[in-house]
C-alpha cells in the first residue's frame, strides 16, 4: 500500500476534494438506502398488513428517519385515508431517489476533479524529472520504455489506482448502511447471512495476490514493445535499405505476443472474480429465501411479509458494493505495478546536479581551462590527463582520428558529462560550482546532427527565446544564409518543417541550427562537425554561415574542413584520449607529426 499512498500524495491538497466528497457520498448513501427501506411501509399500506392497534409515537430525534416516516404516514392516514398515506409515501420515495442521485452526481464530479488533478500532477512530475536527468541517463535507457511510463503507465494508474478511490470511499459506507438496515429488519437472518462474506473475501484475496507479478510483467512488456515501435519508426529508412523489414516485424510480433499472453492470463483471473462473486451472492439470497420464507410462513412476529420482501430487495443490493470492492482489489495490482514504474522514474536523481551553493555567471571574461582531466566509460578511458586552455576570443580546433575523444572533451564544457578526475574551469571557477542553466546560457551549440522540432521555421530559430521578434529571427536567418530559402517556402517563417525537419534538406536544416545559435548570441560557440554530412554546395553555404557565427566569439570547433582548421588560432590534435600536438596550422605542419600526416592523407578536405 506504500505505492498507493505515494500516488495519492500527488492529489494534494486532497482535503479540498475529500471533505466535500465524503459529505455528498454519505448523503447519497443515506438516501439510496432509504429508497429501499421505504419498501416496508409502502408494502404495508398496499396490503394493509399493519397489526391492529399499532400506534407510532412521534420520535424525539428528527434523525430517526424511519420512525418519523412511520409516524407522519400514520397521521396522514388518519386525516386523508389510506390512499392519501400511499400518495405521501410515493412522494417521499420520489424525493429520496432524486436527492440520492443528485448527491451521487455531485460526489462523482468531485471525484473526477480529484482524479484529473492527481494525474495532472503525476504527469508533470514524471516529465519534469525526466527533463532534469543528465544526458547519460538517456544513453542508458530505452526511449520507448520512458514513453510507455509517461503515457501508458499513467493511464493505467488513472483507471485503476485513482479509480478505486471512489469505490474505497463510497462502497464501504453503502455496505454499512445496508447492513444496519438489514439488522434493523431481522438481526438473526442478517447475522447468519453475513457468514458467507468471509468466503468471498478469502477467494478474492488469493486471486489478488496471484495478479501482482503478472501486472508488473505486463507493464514491462508493454514498455519493450513501445521501444521496438519507436526504434522501427525512427530507423525505417535503414530497415528498408538493409531488407530487415521481416526481422523487425518478427521482433515486434514476438513482444506483442508476449504482452498479449500476459494480458490473457490476467484477464482470465480478473474475470473469474465476478462470476464466482455472483454465484456466492445467489447462494446467499437462496438461503435467505428459504430461512426468511420459513419465518414468514410460520407466522413469526419477528418478520412480516412486507419486511421480508424489502429485506430481499436490500440484500440483493448488498452484493453490488461488495462486488465493486472485490473488482477494485483484483484490478488495483495492475495500477500498483504501473505506479511502481512511474515512481521509479520519479525517484531517479540526475548524476549531475547543481551545487547547493552554486553561483550564476553573467559573462565570459578570460578563458576556459581543463586541468588534468580524465574521463572514462566504465573501464574504457576516453580522455587521459588532458590539460587545455581556450582563451577568450580565440578559435580552438579539435582534430584527430575517430574515437580520439574530441566530442567527449567538448561535452565536458557545458557539463553534459563530468570528469572522473581533474576539473574544468570557467574564468577560474570550477564549473561544478556554477549553476548549469547559467553556464549553458553562455554557450551556443551547432551539432553534426541538426536537432529540429515539428514546428514552424520561426519557432525552431527562436527555440528557447520566447520573446524573439520577427526582425530578430530574420536577422539571424540572414547571417546563417537561411533567409533566402525560408522566404521561398510555402508559408515563409510560418512553414512547418515536419518531424525532425524532414521537409528540409541537410544544408537547410543545418543553417536553421546556425540561425538558432546566432539568435541566442552567446559569447562561446561549440561546433561539432557542423558540415561533415553535407554536399559541396550546402557545405559552402553552411561554412560561410559558420564563419559569420565565429566572428568576435570564443569558439571550440571539431571540424574536417582544412579551411576552418588552418585559420584556427589553436589546433589541438587528439589521439587515444591524449593531446599529442598543439599549435597553429603552420607550426604543426613544420613538426612533421600526426597533424601533417592527417593533412597529407587528405583526412581534411579543402
Amino acid at each position: 500500500m506504500k505505492t498507493y499512498f505515494r500516488l495519492l500524495s500527488f492529489a494534494k491538497p486532497i482535503e479540498k476534494f475529500a471533505i466535500p466528497y465524503i459529505v455528498t457520498t454519505l448523503l447519497a448513501v443515506v438516501f439510496n438506502t432509504l429508497n429501499l427501506a421505504l419498501l416496508v411501509p409502502l408494502l404495508t399500506f398496499l396490503f394493509n398488513t399493519t397489526a391492529a392497534g399499532t400506534v407510532y409515537e412521534k420520535p424525539e430525534s428528527m434523525w430517526n428517519m424511519m420512525a418519523n416516516f412511520n409516524y407522519y404516514s400514520q397521521e396522514i392516514n388518519k386525516e386523508y385515508g389510506t390512499y392519501g398515506a400511499l400518495q405521501f409515501i410515493c412522494v417521499v420515495i420520489i424525493l429520496s431517489v432524486l436527492l440520492s442521485n443528485l448527491f451521487k452526481y455531485i460526489s462523482q464530479r468531485i471525484m473526477e476533479n480529484l482524479r484529473i488533478h492527481t494525474l495532472l500532477n503525476i504527469r508533470r512530475t514524471v516529465f519534469d524529472n525526466v527533463m532534469n536527468m543528465h544526458l547519460g541517463f538517456f544513453n542508458n535507457e530505452r526511449k520507448g520504455d520512458i514513453l510507455s511510463k509517461i503515457t501508458n503507465d499513467v493511464q493505467v494508474v488513472q483507471f485503476t489506482v485513482t479509480g478505486t478511490l471512489q469505490v474505497i470511499f463510497r462502497e464501504p459506507f453503502q455496505l454499512i448502511a445496508y447492513l444496519i438496515t438489514l439488522f434493523s429488519i431481522s438481526y438473526k437472518l442478517t447475522f447468519v447471512s453475513v457468514l458467507f462474506i468471509p468466503i468471498s473475501a478469502i477467494f478474492i484475496a488469493r486471486l489478488v495476490k496471484s495478479l501482482k507479478n503478472q501486472a508488473f510483467g505486463s507493464q514491462a512488456s508493454f514498455g519493450t514493445m513501445v521501444s521496438n515501435l519507436e526504434e522501427a519508426l525512427t530507423g525505417i529508412k535503414i530497415i528498408k535499405a538493409f531488407n530487415a523489414t521481416q526481422f523487425v516485424k518478427q521482433k515486434f510480433s514476438n513482444e506483442n505476443e508476449n504482452f498479449s499472453e500476459i494480458g490473457r492470463q490476467m484477464a482470465k483471473k480478473q474475470q473469474l472474480a465476478s462470476p464466482i462473486s455472483e454465484f456466492l451472492g445467489v447462494l446467499m439470497v437462496t438461503f435467505i429465501v428459504l430461512y426468511g420464507g420459513n419465518l414468514v410462513l410460520s407466522g413469526s412476529s419477528e418478520l412480516t411479509a412486507p419486511a421480508f420482501i424489502a429485506y430481499i430487495g436490500i440484500f440483493s443490493q448488498l452484493t453490488r458494493p461488495a462486488k465493486a470492492l472485490s473488482d477494485s482489489f483484483t484490478g488495483i495490482n495492475l495500477g500498483l505495478a504501473a505506479g511502481d514504474r512511474i515512481l521509479e522514474l520519479i525517484d531517479m536523481k540526475p548524476a549531475i546536479q547543481d551545487s547547493k551553493n552554486g553561483v550564476d555567471v553573467t559573462g565570459f571574461r578570460d578563458s576556459i581551462r581543463l586541468e588534468e582531466v580524465t574521463f572514462s566509460y566504465g573501464e574504457k578511458v576516453i580522455l587521459n590527463n588532458i590539460s587545455l586552455k581556450i582563451p577568450r576570443g580565440k578559435t580552438v580546433a579539435l582534430v584527430g582520428p575517430s574515437g580520439g575523444g574530441k566530442s567527449t572533451l567538448m561535452d565536458l564544457i557545458p557539463r553534459f558529462i563530468e570528469p572522473a578526475q581533474g576539473r574544468v574551469l570557467f574564468d577560474d571557477t570550477d564549473i561544478r560550482l556554477i549553476k548549469m542553466d547559467s553556464l549553458r546560457a553562455q554557450l551556443g551549440f551547432v551539432n553534426q546532427e541538426s536537432i529540429l522540432f515539428n514546428d514552424t521555421i520561426f519557432n525552431n530559430i527562436a527555440f528557447g527565446k520566447t520573446n524573439a521578434t520577427q526582425e530578430q529571427v530574420e536577422a539571424a536567418a540572414k547571417i546563417a544564409n537561411a533567409h533566402e530559402f525560408i522566404v521561398n517556402t510555402d508559408n515563409g517563417y510560418q512553414t512547418n518543417i515536419g518531424d525532425r525537419g524532414v521537409k528540409l534538406s541537410g544544408g537547410q536544416k543545418q543553417r536553421l541550427s546556425i540561425a538558432r545559435a546566432v539568435l541566442k548570441n552567446p559569447p562561446i560557440m561549440l561546433l561539432d562537425e557542423a558540415t561533415s554530412a553535407l554536399d559541396t554546395e550546402s557545405e559552402k553555404l553552411v561554412q560561410d554561415a559558420l564563419n559569420q557565427l565565429m566572428k568576435n566569439r570564443t569558439t571550440l570547433v571539431i571540424a574536417h574542413r582544412l579551411s576552418t582548421i588552418q585559420n584556427a588560432d589553436i589546433i589541438v590534435v587528439l589521439e587515444s584520449g591524449k593531446i599529442v600536438e598543439q599549435g597553429n596550422h603552420q607550426e604543426l605542419l613544420s613538426r612533421n607529426g600526426l597533424y601533417k600526416r592527417l593533412v597529407e592523407m587528405q583526412t581534411f578536405s579543402e
